[in-house]
């Protein structure tokens, strides 16, 4: 009795890609962003996906699957995207539209009851006032008999070769839960993953190319300068180890932002990866050894996305879509601990 899952902010698939590889079964999918849903498409091909937005979607319009389901297990997971609650976002939550999302999915809840509910999201979510969005949604967790486990969890601690700090909730309403134990790193006694294990099985491209036989192994164009620059980059360096000549302005007499223009290190987790992660400028984006940034598909690695998963779009909403995803290992040790506490709960 595989427990079904249904994505409410999908992205392009890495928190079903994760439960999928779990043993969880992706029934439905929902998003707003037109390449993301294309790219979904292209990975789910048994999965019913809508291009909706949630604020208009009424919550008798998934009414017909949750019944097709027979009563079998149900997760909601509702990974709404995180940028008006981060550090770099200056508009106050309050007056962005995009904060009202998770009472979106609130509604879904309420109405359905699902047995778990899976969220992720940036840390600082959590930390907006009383009465704020998440705290709302907890207690309204808590009201319909949910047992509630979050907190902030490092990505590389669940198999996840970067360094990603991420607000984690697991809900249940069959049984009391907690967050998975750490996979990897010194609490588990284990290795943490690295850049090298995932991307250095990938040919050599140049800066601009892309590779003709592997999907989406395609880097960003660069300028004479920024090629200049990162040819005199080691391996794990970054813009403090330019010559004057190659220098910014704005980085003269100035110890900050060192990640920019930097190179990752084969034998280390990489920075976190955003939605420029692609780009030289934007971070520690920066291949190891050869004089470009990462490509998509290194950078779909570096989230634990399988090397046959292919992603729709320009090159920058590739990036966009990897950038805003659920790494796939850590929502697959969610999806293993989730069909653990089932297994042990449903009869309780």
């Amino acid at each position: 009795m595989p427990i079904k899952v249904f994505d409410f902010f999908s992205g392009c698939g890495g928190t079903s890609r994760g439960f999928v590889q779990a043993g969880l079964d992706s029934v439905f999918a929902l998003d707003f962003d037109h390449d993301a849903v294309e790219t979904f498409r292209a990975n789910f091909a048994e999965t019913h996906i809508e291009k909706r937005d949630i604020r208009r979607l009424k919550t008798k319009a998934i009414s017909e699957l949750i019944e097709a389901q027979n009563g079998e297990p149900i997760l909601f997971c509702g990974c709404a995207p995180c940028q008006p609650f981060t550090k770099q976002n200056t508009t106050r939550v309050a007056e962005d539209d995009r904060a009202p999302l998770l009472n979106s999915f609130s509604r879904f809840v309420r109405h359905y009851r699902p047995h778990y509910v899976f969220i992720e999201n940036v840390p600082g979510m959590q930390k907006v006032k009383k009465g704020g969005p998440f705290d709302k949604f907890c207690r309204m967790l808590k009201s319909k008999g949910y047992s509630i486990a979050t907190d902030v969890v490092a990505a590389q601690d669940y198999g996840v070769p970067q360094r990603r700090r991420r607000l984690v909730l697991i809900a249940s309403r069959v049984g009391d839960v907690a967050l998975p134990a750490p996979t990897h790193g010194p609490k588990a006694g284990n290795n943490y993953s690295t850049v090298g294990e995932w991307i250095g099985h990938f040919p050599a491209i140049n800066a601009g190319d892309e590779h003709p036989d592997i999907p989406n192994h395609r880097a960003a164009q660069l300028s004479p300068t920024n090629l200049e620059r990162i040819q005199v980059t080691p391996v794990g360096g970054d813009r403090r180890d330019w010559p004057d000549h190659l220098q910014l302005d704005c980085h003269r007499n100035y110890d900050g932002h060192v990640d920019v223009y930097g190179r990752m290190k084969w034998d280390a987790p990489a920075t976190g990866l955003t939605t420029r992660c692609i780009s030289l400028s934007n971070g520690r984006f920066g291949h190891p050894e050869q004089n470009r940034a990462i490509s998509v598909r290194e950078a779909a690695a570096l989230q634990t996305f399988p090397d046959d998963f292919v992603f729709s779009g320009s090159l920058n909403s590739q990036a966009k879509q990897i950038g805003n995803a659920v790494p796939t290992k850590l929502a697959e040790v969610v999806g293993r601990y989730v069909i653990e506490h089932w297994e042990n709960n449903r009869h309780g």
